[in-house]
């Protein structure tokens, strides 16, 4: 797949041997997860707000209240970054200067495009099926009420770049006879059991 053209202003530049532009790097991040922050300035000053997405194609969607600040300010085409980040391992090293984490991280810039009719309808079953990954479906869909309450927005994956840190401690070589234990300590995100909703069992 070919690399996305990002711009200068939001290529990596701290440790730019880590960065990733290819497509498939930055669409498998984004798969993984399922919670992005989107930062953004208002007059009372810089924000930063968690929210659910789901990636599609050259895309990511979110929505939310079409009452709420955020989407009000988004909506209107301010401008806003979008992140997404998984944490691997802790990265545990001799001296504490090199402690790290390891990481898979994708961040994007651009200005969101409010959805409406047939792409607001694609979108919203979108959400609904990446929310309920490994369960049949069959819940009720949102009624014309609760969707014209949501606003649906898009925003473009152009300006994006993605940042992976992989491997052990980069320890200075004397402290490298230190007796004390260095590595990775693994860390991944995993399901549990389903907990059924007790409202939902019959009354005996």
């Amino acid at each position: 797949m070919s690399d996305y053209r990002t711009s200068k202003p939001y290529r990596v530049r701290q440790l730019a041997k880590r960065a990733a532009y290819d497509r498939e790097t930055v669409h498998a991040i984004l798969d993984e997860g399922y919670l992005a922050h989107i930062g953004f300035s208002t007059e009372a000053g810089p924000v930063a707000l968690p929210v659910f997405y789901v990636r599609d194609g050259e895309s990511v969607l979110f929505h939310g209240s079409r009452k709420a600040r955020f989407m009000r300010v988004l909506a209107e085409g301010a401008p806003m970054c979008f992140t997404v980040t998984h944490v691997d391992g802790l990265v545990l090293a001799r001296s504490a200067f090199h402690h790290s984490m390891n990481y898979r991280s994708v961040m994007a810039h651009g200005r969101a495009e409010v959805l409406s009719g047939a792409e607001k309808d694609r979108a919203m079953a979108l959400f609904t099926a990446r929310v309920r990954v490994g369960r049949p479906g069959g819940e009720r869909p949102a009624n014309a009420q609760e969707a014209k309450a949501t606003e649906v927005l898009r925003l473009p994956l152009t300006e994006v770049a993605a940042k992976v840190r992989t491997g052990g401690p980069l320890d200075d070589a004397e402290d490298m006879a230190l007796p004390v234990w260095a590595g990775v300590i693994p860390m991944q995100m995993t399901f549990g059991e389903p907990v059924p909703d007790i409202a939902a069992v019959p009354a005996q």
